[in-house]
């Protein structure tokens, strides 16, 4: 029986679960633990307080730093013999932070389910009404998840995950194909953003609704861009898995900006009023160092720094990376330039002259405890248009390329300022800096369609950076870009990275429905999408 599934009927039937405790709740919001009663808003406010989101220790150190962040060499590492074997632990903790609460927040699909529960056990349709409103954006999270879950292992447990009989049996979830999930959460998408281009609130559930949404405040505008840029982004995904599909409900997109808007700045930009961004909470006080500094991931990653970034002078290089030193006799010696760990040595090479390479920016990454959580950015969006631009035509793809490099110069060193405590922000570069860096030649939009194709892709990974590596190894398998080369590991059959996520342990020991997909379990398979 599949542990996930039994995790998720029971949050369903008795919400006083002690393990879903959130202490991080600031107490201008309602602590749903203190309530015996299902209520939809509480639910959704746990829902959205969620580690797998926020730059996390959890979450950055057990998952991006160790898997997406190698995979994408967006953080340094060390070429070790399991350097590209999956953490099976840190893996199964991922899995079941998708579908039940923890000690991580946590338990999107749970959530979720319990959402649905209370909507469908309401009275009335008046307090359907009411509840509409948290239905429709709780469904945007969980898509926008279950997305990411697809994007790393292909086949999910889904439509029956968290799903009771009509006699009171837990159903045993069967896998549902990643193709057809991708096909629900982009039809449920549609659905969400049509209802908030009309939702009409009551005064009273308005005020419960932007209280309870610690994302985006209750703007329901906001949640229609969310919705239809995450649509956007999934519609790109398949684009050469169905190019026809993806070509005509893209375009539909981009050429009805009133009907279908998006997180593009379009009218202008501010990261804290454009992008989707999970903001610290009043008692927030995490931050990254212990996370980063445990592994030699804090190391600025070689090919972002070395080859992409340092040959075109790029402005983000000071608020991405500290060049630091090393200590000789109780000395620190800085070191006088920007390098960036190489992937072409050994790993005891790699660790010798670890003092000699730069490391991730202390204020902008390891000690900026006001470090959002990055759902969906403008300059993602603008990627994605000036991709869709230069393969169908319809728009200026040069205009989108530069307005998403802009804004993701504006976005790292919005990061950067956010840390007014530990030190001074650093000022962000004169616009006549952008404008000749925008010229450089290895970022300039010319070239071939190839080539214009190619620099998109580059400057979006550069932008995902290691906080948005699982979309950046998404991208990476869509679009074969960057050029990567990896240095084989010695342990024999993870020689190389992996182009999925193999299942963990609850589902192969556990759920009978793995059977069914047991001959697609291979690190070497490949997501519906990646045909390219």
């Amino acid at each position: 029986m599949n542990k996930n599934s039994i995790h998720i009927a029971l949050f369903v039937l008795l919400f006083a679960v002690g393990a879903s405790c959130k202490k991080k709740l600031a107490d201008l919001y309602n602590d749903p633990d203190q309530t015996t009663q299902p209520a939809v808003e509480k639910f959704f406010t746990e829902m959205l307080d969620n580690d797998r989101v926020r730059p996390s220790y959890w979450n950055v150190r057990t998952f991006l730093l160790m898997h997406t962040g190698i995979y994408t060499q967006s953080a340094g590492y060390l070429n070790n013999t399991s350097v590209y074997q999956q953490n099976p632990s840190y893996t199964q903790d991922y899995w079941n932070d998708f579908y039940r609460p923890g000690a991580n927040g946590g338990g999107v699909m749970a959530h979720f389910r319990s959402i649905e529960a209370a909507y469908n056990a309401a009275k009335g349709e008046q307090q359907k009404k009411e509840m509409d409103v948290f239905l429709q954006a709780a469904k945007v999270v969980m898509l926008d998840q279950a997305s990411q879950m697809v994007d790393l292992w292909g086949d999910i447990p889904f439509t029956e995950a968290g799903s009771i009989s009509s006699k009171g049996e837990i159903v045993m979830a069967k896998f549902d194909g990643a193709r057809e999930v991708y096909n629900y959460i982009l039809d449920g998408l549609k659905t969400a953003s049509d209802y908030f281009a009309f939702a009409q609130l009551s005064t009273v559930t308005q005020a419960s609704f932007s209280r309870q949404d610690i994302l985006l405040a209750g703007n329901t505008e906001q949640w229609r861009r969310y919705a239809n840029s995450l649509r956007l982004r999934l519609l790109m995904r398949i684009s050469f898995y169905d190019e026809a599909r993806a070509k005509n409900e893209v375009m539909n997109i981009l050429n009805n900006p009133t009907v279908h808007p998006l997180t593009d700045g379009s009218t202008g930009y501010l990261p804290q009023t454009t992008d989707i961004l999970l903001q610290p909470l009043a008692n927030y006080t995490d931050d990254l160092r212990n996370a980063l500094t445990e592994l030699t991931n804090h190391s600025a990653p070689g090919y972002m720094l070395n080859n992409v970034m340092k040959p075109a002078n790029d402005p983000r290089i000071p608020v991405m990376f500290d060049k630091s030193g090393r200590t000789v006799n109780n000395v620190f010696i800085p070191n006088i330039e920007y390098r960036g760990l190489p992937v072409n040595m050994s790993a005891a090479q790699q660790q010798q002259n670890i003092g000699y390479y730069s490391i991730l920016d202390s204020a902008t990454f390891l000690v900026n405890s006001k470090l959002p959580g990055i759902v969906i950015t403008a300059a993602e969006v603008n990627f994605l248009k000036a991709e869709a631009y230069e393969r169908w035509g319809g728009g200026n793809a040069a205009a989108a390329y530069e307005m998403a490099i802009r804004q993701s110069i504006a976005f790292y060193y919005y990061l950067n300022s956010l840390n007014n405590i530990t030190h001074v922000p650093l000022v962000p570069p004169a616009a006549a800096d952008v404008d000749a860096f925008l010229q450089n030649p290895m970022v300039n939009y010319t070239g071939t369609a190839a080539d214009k194709l190619e620099k998109i892709s580059v400057q979006k990974w550069l932008h995902f950076g290691f906080l948005q590596s699982v979309q950046s190894w998404a991208e990476y398998r869509r679009t074969k870009y960057p050029r990567f080369s990896f240095s084989p590991a010695s342990l024999p059959g993870y020689e190389s990275p992996p182009s999925r996520l193999v299942y963990p342990a609850s589902e192969t020991a556990y759920n009978s429905a793995y059977a069914l997909v047991k001959d697609k379990d291979i690190r070497t398979g490949k997501i519906f999408w990646d045909v390219k």
